[in-house]
């Protein structure tokens, strides 16, 4: 049973903080970059951030650069993605994505979390 549960999302006011995780099983965690997505009502999927399987590469996108980090616990098959000073703009169902390249790309994707910026 391949799974991605999201789960930290909510409400919080603009320049507040959320810690958001992707508990993972199923799959060879560790072997896995791992990434986080959003998408707001009307919007295109965007990436957030990715980390690689080995842990020594993490790329943000410039919206997020300074605020979000991600990081990973490969013990607990598990990757979070820490949200400081948030915006409104930054509302929108969050995503956790694993992906493994090889002669056959593998990607598996969550459910999703609602994160929602506003006063």
């Amino acid at each position: 049973q391949l799974q991605l549960v999201e789960s930290g999302g909510g409400l919080v006011q603009p320049g507040g903080s959320l810690r958001l995780s992707c508990a993972t099983s199923g799959f060879t965690f560790s072997s896995y970059a791992m990434s986080w997505y959003r998408q707001a009502p009307g919007k295109e999927r965007e990436l957030v951030a990715t980390i690689t399987s080995a842990g020594g590469s993490i790329a943000y996108a410039d919206s997020m650069k300074g605020r979000f980090t991600i990081s990973k616990d490969n013990a607990k098959n598990t990757v979070y993605l820490q949200m400081n000073s948030l915006k409104p703009e930054d509302t929108a169902i969050y995503y956790c994505n694993a992906r493994r390249v090889g002669a056959l790309t593998r990607v598996y994707w969550g459910q999703g979390t609602q994160v929602t910026v506003s006063s």
